[in-house]
């Protein structure tokens, strides 16, 4: 089943109208039905009853996304909700490690009573506890610096405000922020395949592919860093649909038979 992007729209937040000064355009967007005056929607074709949205010049209508445009900006918005997510997450990490770093002794202190409480059931399943790799790479941690810990922290904290200024400027589809999506995602990548190396997860495997796919889909959807024409056929698909484009396609003025 084909997905109307465009009614859908309409129905969540409602119809864009607006009336140009232009009369061979006016004239065709608008219809007198014995209940008032109907304009059409600029998103979805469909007249509508009232007075419109907005008026001026045809050149200075609303730009109301339509069709593929309304898939892109769901899209991103999907992935703004993933960024703010991570980004909520690194936060969470560096206030944990921030307070570990306060208290290294007492939780040091802590983890080796509950290991010793520990030692006799893991005997009783044939498991050494005390060599462990991961009873060993808790143990490693308890002799990290202080100031070293402190370092990770902030960098946690750089690294979660990336994330959410990237989540808030996808969310409002601005161009730069799909640049510095770009940048940030495709600069851990790298990283991302040397930990599939070292261990291989579900997890990690699904990680990194939503990155390539994010990374390759905003470069060539938005035509960042000059790929498809650039900024300019991006401005002018952009512009595409706007009030002029609606209304060629919506047909001539005959064929306003329809009233929502």
């Amino acid at each position: 089943m084909k997905i109307d992007w465009n009614r859908r729209a309409c129905a969540r937040r409602g119809h864009a109208t607006y009336a140009p000064d232009e009369p061979h355009l006016r004239e065709r967007l608008e219809a007198a039905t014995a209940l008032g005056e109907a304009w059409r929607c600029l998103r979805c074709g469909d007249f509508v009853l009232g007075a419109p949205g907005g008026s001026g010049p045809a050149t200075e209508a609303p730009e109301v996304p339509r069709g593929r445009a309304l898939r892109d900006l769901l899209i991103l918005r999907v992935l703004s909700v993933e960024r703010v997510l991570r980004g909520l997450f690194i936060v969470l990490a560096a206030v944990a490690v921030w307070k570990f770093s306060n208290s290294q002794d007492a939780v040091r202190d802590l983890f080796e009573k509950d290991l010793t409480f520990f030692r006799p059931v893991a005997v009783h399943f044939h498991y050494d506890v005390d060599h462990s790799p991961v009873v060993d790479t808790i143990r490693k941690t308890f002799t990290y610096k202080r100031s070293t810990l402190l370092e990770v922290a902030a960098a946690l904290l750089a690294y979660a405000l990336i994330e959410l200024v990237e989540g808030v400027g996808l969310w409002m589809a601005k161009r730069w922020a799909e640049y510095l999506t770009v940048v940030a995602t495709a600069a851990f990548l790298p990283l991302e395949v040397y930990e599939l190396t070292e261990k291989i997860s579900g997890l990690k495997i699904g990680t990194l592919a939503l990155n390539v796919v994010a990374v390759v889909y905003i470069l060539l959807a938005k035509r960042l860093f000059g790929l498809r024409g650039g900024a300019d056929a991006f401005e002018q698909e952009r512009r595409g649909d706007a009030l002029l484009e609606v209304e060629r396609a919506a047909g001539p003025a005959r064929d306003r038979d329809a009233v929502v």
